[in-house]
């Protein structure tokens, strides 16, 4: 299917030259953090700049968009260069804008940002797609192959040179995800908090969680995180310590890593099979901090379950920034030449 995207153009009168001709516009907006780089037409990051995250969820389209356009104003101040509205002639910045941001899960709030970011005037030409996307660009060398990206959730999507996209809602268990930073604490939780009381079987869990936060046993983890006197978002420091139970050999530790492993080569197979991939060679890009851990036994069966159902993938982690990504899909729109995109990843290292 595709990648259901219009690319908004400004209206009117004829487009004035960008401050930066063929150039691109790269924003990579996440939960928690933004980058923003100015790329010339032939590679050469000209300005960077990095910010907060993106929630428009949590503050409004509007001010969630405002806050981007902060720091890309940072990055055009340091390439030189005015933003449109500091230069005051209505010149656009670029020729494109290429935004991956996280929060835009579904293709009509694509649209939706889409036109919030278009009509700040950085570009003559916007996309935008979700922050999934950049992860899977960064990684592959052409717009081909599939990434499965876990980090405090989990997403994966899939694109073919042709347009053509593979991509799931990944808004959490009412469509049908698991998994995630979020997901493998709640479920090591759940495990370590029943086997304390006695309705599970037995973990080094029971142990190792509470004694994460000084506590003695999950009855105060339990506690102190009802009560907020451990916020919720401390949960996720617990990942590490799953894995580090599961190094040391604990059985129910194990099967939930089992399980995260079966999810991600669920999302990677179907993926694949939309594309037509399957029988294929094609890379399925790993990326986000579950990932990025490279956590041997995770890693091992992820190996395993993706072999027996996509013998010809290729698996890569991932470690480059999104932004890249975001720019390479930029200059893949304007059919920049192969050596921009070279000098683009030399930058990036």
């Amino acid at each position: 299917m595709g990648l259901n995207i219009p690319q908004s153009h400004r209206p009117g009168r004829a487009p004035q030259p960008p401050l930066v001709p063929g150039g691109v516009l790269a924003i990579d907006a996440g939960n928690s953090k933004t980058d923003v780089a100015l790329v010339a037409a032939d590679g050469r990051v000209l300005g960077a700049a990095r910010g907060g995250g993106f929630q428009p969820p949590v503050v409004g389209v509007g001010p969630a968009v405002a806050a981007v356009a902060e720091i890309v104003a940072r990055a055009a101040a340091d390439a030189g260069l005015d933003t449109p509205e500091g230069a005051g002639d209505g010149r656009p910045l670029v020729a494109y804008t290429s935004a991956c941001l996280a929060n835009a899960d579904l293709p009509v709030e694509e649209q939706r940002l889409e036109a919030a970011v278009h009509a700040r005037g950085w570009a003559h030409t916007t996309r935008v797609a979700n922050d999934t996307f950049a992860i899977l660009r960064a990684g592959v060398d052409e717009p081909r192959g599939v990434a499965v990206v876990c980090g405090a959730g989990i997403n994966c999507v899939g694109m073919l040179p042709d347009g053509r996209t593979a991509r799931f809602p990944a808004i959490g268990k009412i469509s049908g995800d698991w998994g995630g930073g979020s997901g493998l604490a709640d479920e090591a939780l759940w495990y370590a908090a029943r086997a304390e009381d006695g309705r599970g079987e037995p973990t080094d869990l029971a142990r190792t969680l509470p004694a994460h936060f000084g506590l003695g046993s999950m009855y105060a983890l339990i506690e102190a995180l009802h009560l907020e006197v451990l916020p919720a978002e401390r949960k996720y420091e617990l990942t590490p310590v799953l894995f580090a139970t599961s190094d040391a050999g604990d059985p129910v530790a194990r099967t939930i890593l089992a399980r995260q492993a079966e999810e991600i080569a669920a999302l990677a197979v179907v993926a694949l099979g939309r594309l037509d991939l399957l029988g294929e060679e094609a890379d399925v890009v790993l990326g986000g901090g579950v990932m990025t851990a490279r956590n041997p036994y995770l890693m091992d069966t992820l190996a395993e379950r993706l072999t027996a159902r996509a013998p010809k993938a290729r698996t890569k982690v991932v470690t480059a920034p999104p932004v890249l990504g975001a720019a390479l899909l930029g200059l893949d729109q304007l059919a920049a030449p192969p050596q921009a995109h070279a000098t683009l990843r030399a930058h990036y290292g």
